[in-house]
């Protein structure tokens, strides 16, 4: 397969230059960023922000600058060693004072690698600080990157009452959007009213994913080393609720769930009889180095991605999930408010769901969000 060459946002602005008219050379600008803010060639987007403007500070997300901290881990602000710019935590119980750092700055931009999954954080600390520019009149800049696992609205719709850091907006698993175009959207519908530009990539299509293209991979997170994992992810994310490992700690993070009690055998069995277009399960083994069973020989079931644009990740994840939960007594939702801020509601965690009735629920208010965020794209299909 012939790949696609394609231009991240970043490089756009390169190519213009002074001339894109965002800022003056002398101002005084912020980037939020992690290890996926490079140009083609790898170089960092902070040197090219060094060299446009006045870069005097950058802002870390979940995982941190360097993209060293696992999830959920302790962000802080420190002094960077390879730069030596202020390094800015927007990530925990600190990031209000983040916040006021980017209020005193002429513009902040963004540039971080989505994968399209409303539980990733990412989305959120862009929200979160193009609020922030709003409240002190500062410009917000989105230079977007290309689809991860292409733009492919699925899975559930969030009820706001279950709004949080993994799930903010009434946005579908699989958001179907880019981070530019998420921003454009929050931005217009939750009436943010940010000054907000996106710089568009060059080259991108809606089914484009990420590997498809002439770009060299970074992964994204620790636990999200390849497109087919950040694949599954809508669908196995909803694992970390429950008493499962979902593959953390292994090769095949995401795609590998298991646990030491895990009846495998007869959940593939009973897989092979429901609807699973684009995937094969197989039994496996694994013994997690870290995370949920660290060090403990779980039974283990593999999905093996066969046809990326027919796979459903939410609803292949709800099916697997729902026949391990009849089949093990063993099974247990570990805490059952953070697994209903993930599925968006509290169906998922009552002992009388449904899972092919909620399915059958899913067309109609998928179609209706589709409808919402189209005017929004920047990408043709």
């Amino acid at each position: 397969m012939q790949k696609r060459v394609v231009s991240p946002g970043a490089e756009v602005l390169l190519r213009a230059g002074l001339s894109n008219g965002i800022a003056a050379k002398s101002s005084r600008v912020g980037l939020i960023t992690n290890p996926t803010g490079v140009l083609p060639n790898l170089r960092p987007v902070w040197d090219v922000l060094a060299e446009l403007y006045t870069l005097t500070a950058l802002f870390s997300s979940e995982h941190g600058v360097r993209g060293d901290v696992d999830a959920g881990g302790d962000v802080p602000d420190y002094i960077d060693d390879v730069t030596g710019l202020p390094v800015y935590s927007t990530y925990g119980p600190g990031k209000d004072a983040a916040f006021r750092r980017m209020a005193e700055l002429d513009c902040v931009f963004f540039d971080m690698q989505d994968v399209g999954a409303r539980y990733y954080t990412y989305q959120y600390t862009m929200t979160e600080s193009m609020e922030a520019c709003a409240a002190a009149g500062v410009p917000f800049v989105v230079l977007d990157r290309p689809p991860m696992i292409g733009c492919f609205p699925q899975g559930n719709i969030l009820d706001p009452a279950f709004s949080s850091f993994v799930g903010k907006y009434p946005t579908a698993v699989r958001t179907g959007l880019t981070i530019g175009e998420f921003a454009r959207f929050i931005n217009e519908t939750e009436h943010i009213g940010c000054a907000l530009t996106v710089i568009p990539c060059a080259g991108v299509s809606r089914g484009l994913f990420y590997d498809e293209t002439t770009l060299p991979f970074v992964s994204p997170s620790p636990a999200i080393p390849t497109v087919d994992c950040a694949l599954v992810y809508p669908g196995t994310c909803l694992l970390e609720g429950t008493n499962l490992s979902d593959g953390r700690g292994t090769a095949k993070p995401f795609e590998m769930i298991g646990a030491p009690w895990l009846r495998a055998r007869d959940a593939i069995a009973a897989l092979s009889a429901l609807p699973h277009e684009g995937c094969l399960f197989r039994e496996t083994y694994y013994t997690p180095y870290s995370a949920k069973f660290r060090g403990e020989r779980c039974r283990g079931i593999q999905i093996h991605i066969t046809d990326r644009v027919h796979f459903r990740p939410f609803e292949t994840a709800l099916r697997l999930l729902s026949v391990i939960r009849a089949q093990n007594p063993e099974f247990a939702f570990t805490d059952p408010a953070f697994e209903s801020k993930l599925f968006g509601s509290d169906a998922f965690v009552s002992d009388s769901f449904d899972c092919e009735r909620y399915i059958a629920t899913l067309d109609t208010p998928l179609a209706e969000y589709q409808r919402k965020i189209e005017p929004f794209y920047l990408y043709e299909v």
